[in-house]
């Protein structure tokens, strides 16, 4: 049996949390706020979950794996966290015809999808859609309060709320008060900011997203509609659709920018920017209800999600956006079997 210290009650740190207590191991989830602690990074109504990755069948198998375990996830739970919706990638044809080769060599079922089957959502031209059944809409506070409720019942877990962190060293934490806590095992997955404890280098990305309301004629059609990606003007935008007490949610990267800091926040003129976008078909009768940046950080090489051993005890996750979630379940599995094969 090891003793793990998590610092940061986001989805990773929650994930692999509750991996670790499944296996027998004696775990300390930290957070310098509550916890769950709806300002943290993970927070959100809803994020996307998607398995198929057009011209990467390895990325779709691992995508589908990871769906499987968020399906363990919900039973462990006995809470609904998942929309099985789908989630529609719009595709030119030689990207569609890219996309069903995926699906089969993935061994996945997907479907075309024709742009008069999602009337109030602004397709780019001369592209159609490309279904992914399996993906869909994960309710992501819901899911944070769920696995916090669970981890605080089990008899191997501890968790401190408003617990801020110094530093971290091989096989302890410097908490701000002066103290330490001895752990075998330090994951510090402590949002974008987990960098400054631990490193190493990441760029920092603010991301703009809206959340709108439906208008009366459209209600039933959203409950159930599809989440869809590659929208917008340069294919760079995404909606996520209401259900289950969310909202509708979008955004695009083309309001996505690089940050020397999550203070000084400067949402109002990228929302104009955002709801410029051809996302949605008569977006004037949509009710904006709600603006919102998040931020992220990413590999200063690869520009991609980072997950570093930066001591031989220490692990390092910072937030990495939307493929937070959806990676959340393999980057508990890849550090509880480090743990594992280092015990063995």
């Amino acid at each position: 049996m090891a003793s793990i210290a998590v610092v940061g009650a986001g989805v990773t740190g929650l994930v692999t949390a509750i991996g670790f207590a499944r296996a027998g191991h004696r775990v300390t989830v930290l957070d310098r706020g509550r916890i769950p602690n709806p300002a943290s990074t993970s927070s959100d109504q809803h994020r996307a979950l998607r398995v198929l990755h057009p011209g990467d069948p390895d990325a779709t198998r691992r995508s589908a794996e990871s769906r499987r375990r968020w399906s363990e996830l919900e039973s462990l739970l006995r809470t609904s966290i998942f929309r099985p919706v789908g989630v529609v990638t719009a595709c030119t044809p030689d990207e569609l015809d890219l996309t069903l080769s995926t699906a089969a060599a993935a061994g996945l079922p997907t479907a075309a999808v024709a742009p008069r089957d999602l009337p109030p959502v602004v397709l780019p031209a001369g592209t159609s859609g490309a279904l992914d059944p399996l993906a869909g809409v994960l309710l992501a506070d819901r899911f944070l309060r769920a696995a916090s409720a669970w981890l605080a019942e089990h008899p191997m877990v501890e968790l401190r709320p408003g617990c801020p962190v110094a530093g971290v060293d091989d096989n302890r934490v410097m908490l701000a008060d002066g103290t330490a806590h001895a752990a075998d095992v330090v994951l510090v997955a402590a949002g974008p900011w987990s960098t400054d404890l631990v490193g190493p280098p990441v760029v920092l990305h603010r991301q703009t997203m809206v959340y709108l309301r439906p208008p009366k004629r459209l209600e039933r059609w959203w409950a159930s509609a599809p989440g869809v990606g590659r929208i917008g003007a340069d294919r760079r935008a995404w909606l996520l659709p209401p259900g289950d007490g969310t909202l509708l949610k979008i955004s695009s990267d083309v309001v996505c920018r690089e940050v020397a800091t999550t203070e000084d926040p400067d949402t109002a003129p990228w929302v104009d920017r955002l709801l410029a976008e051809p996302i949605l078909a008569d977006l004037a009768e949509y009710t904006v209800v709600a603006a919102r940046d998040c931020h992220y950080a990413s590999d200063p090489v690869t520009a991609g999600p980072v997950l570093a051993r930066v001591r031989p005890s220490v692990w390092s996750r910072p937030a990495c956006g939307g493929s937070g979630f959806s990676s959340a379940p393999l980057v508990a599995k890849e550090v509880l079997g480090a743990v594992m094969k280092v015990d063995a």
